[in-house]
């Protein structure tokens, strides 16, 4: 009962902010979501703990509502945008407000003198324009590709470049009959320069150190309780504190650096993107993780792919050393007939959970693992567990997740539409065997499968990047598969 009540309340949660918030925030939807339903997440598990006859505590309702509601405003807020001319574009510093709005250059349509110079951009030789199109918010030039689309594209924004200047962004998509064609979209972010104007501030890095602070102060209250030290006893002794850092910092590192490969990477390849933001909750994990955007379009589809396998790579380098690391000193125990083994139970998870970590535990632990024994994970071998989950997560092959953008790069996007419908499914059904998953179903099931195209959304990446691509997805089958029972016989584990 209290599972289809809780899915019933994240649709409805999830359609509500999906349709009151999409055109006003460039805050994720599903962010925005996951933090409204917090609340009722942590209330679910402690009714199917404990039954809904025993009330939780009060502490339980009022500082989640609290810190969640306070999040939700900060993260809508920070995305916020206001109307500009009938435009929509990013707020500015709310400090300011003696300043005027920002001035957009009006965006002149293509006019009917304009049509010849319009043509004139795209030779016979590179791409036969053969149909134009004119939509209220496009310019749509069809016709038939003579060359290679990585130099159609670059001559052709040349020419535009040359003859309207930066009034329009062009694209190049692949239609649904695989034919290629331009898209001429209105450069809204033209401002007339003024001295009143201050500065789009892209990052915040005030707002993203407190971030920072707050959690590795949420992360290292986690690792004290991770430790089996009671948060009370602090009063007394404030030295156990040293004992949450372990935890704090090694999950703080693996997280910090995912998002840095992502940062770090965008910036290579000039696309304009926020620091990192974590984001801290007082239960749990500690946090639900870290984020960054990006503010300008993605040039091609390399960059796109680099820009999204950066993170899961660089998150996976610092993850491999810290669970291998933990696992060298965790305690291997005997598994009691009553023991719930899984995901939430560190105390005594099951190695065979997952087929990399039955590998890596086997690898480290040697003899004293066997079939019938369980791992009592060290706090840096939880952080090192948690880093292999947020690394599948975000290989996950669906919509604006890492996975999503990394299959969009190697195969298109009208099949990276099919494949995230396929991958959702396999989910499903995963989860019908690791009933933890159900939670991160759910939230992959609300993600739209299209993913914003790059610029040059037709140019195939190459060999190299492909074979990275499925590198990328044979780790996160790794990752999520349970260990075969006959490969435990086999190696006794």
């Amino acid at each position: 009962m209290t599972f289809w009540f809780l899915l019933l309340l994240g649709l409805a949660t999830y359609l509500i902010v999906q349709r009151s918030v999409t055109h006003i925030t460039r805050t994720p939807v599903w962010l925005l979501w996951l933090v409204l339903m917090t609340p009722a997440f942590i209330l679910s598990v402690w009714a199917l703990k404990y039954g809904i006859k025993q009330p939780p505590p009060t502490i339980l309702i009022i500082w989640p509502l609290i810190i969640c509601l306070s999040l939700y405003w900060l993260l809508f807020y920070w995305g916020r945008r206001i109307s500009v001319n009938g435009q929509q574009s990013q707020a500015i510093n709310p400090s300011v407000t003696d300043n005027p709005p920002p001035v957009l250059e009006p965006v002149r349509p293509i006019q009917q003198m304009e049509e010849t110079q319009l043509r004139n951009c795209f030779p016979w030789s590179v791409y036969y324009i053969q149909n134009i199109e004119y939509r209220p918010q496009a310019v749509i030039c069809r016709g038939q590709l003579r060359t290679t689309s990585s130099s159609a594209y670059q001559q052709i924004k040349q020419n535009i470049e040359t003859q309207f200047g930066d009034r329009f962004i062009l694209r190049f998509q692949e239609g649904m009959n695989h034919q290629p064609f331009f898209i001429l979209v209105p450069n809204t972010q033209l401002v007339k320069p003024s001295n009143l104007q201050p500065p789009e501030k892209l990052t915040r890095p005030v707002l993203a150190i407190l971030l920072l602070i707050a959690t590795l102060f949420t992360t290292t209250l986690t690792g004290i309780k991770i430790a089996g030290v009671d948060i009370r006893n602090l009063d007394s002794d404030f030295t156990l504190v040293w004992k949450g850092l372990p935890y704090s910092l090694a999950l703080i590192s693996i997280l910090g650096i995912h998002e840095l490969g992502h940062y770090l990477t965008a910036r290579f390849y000039r696309i304009r993107a926020t620091l990192p933001y974590f984001i801290p909750i007082p239960f749990f994990l500690g946090t639900f993780g870290a984020f960054i955007q990006l503010r300008s379009p993605i040039p091609h589809r390399k960059a796109l792919f680099d820009v999204s396998i950066a993170g899961p790579i660089a998150g996976f380098i610092i993850t491999l050393p810290v669970l291998l690391w933990g696992l060298a000193h965790s305690e291997v125990i005997p598994v009691v007939q009553d023991t719930t083994t899984g995901l939430l139970n560190p105390r005594a998870l099951d190695p065979k959970y997952s087929f990399l970590l039955a590998l890596l535990s086997k690898l480290v632990l040697g003899s004293k693992l066997t079939l019938t024994s369980a791992i009592d994970l060290h706090p840096l071998a939880i952080a090192g567990f948690l880093g292999l989950m947020v690394t599948a997560l975000n290989l996950i092959p669906v919509g604006q997740l890492d996975g999503g953008h990394i299959i969009h790069a190697m195969f298109g996007q009208r099949n990276a539409i099919f494949i995230g419908q396929i991958a959702c499914f396999l989910l499903l059904l995963l989860s019908l065997t690791k009933w933890e998953l159900w939670f991160w179903t759910i939230i992959v099931f609300f993600m739209p499968l299209i993913d914003e195209p790059a610029l040059n959304d037709v140019t195939d990446l190459d060999s190299r990047r492909d074979f990275l691509g499925l590198l990328a997805m044979a780790l996160l089958v790794l990752i999520v598969i349970p260990f075969p029972q006959l490969f435990a016989r086999w190696l006794h584990i």
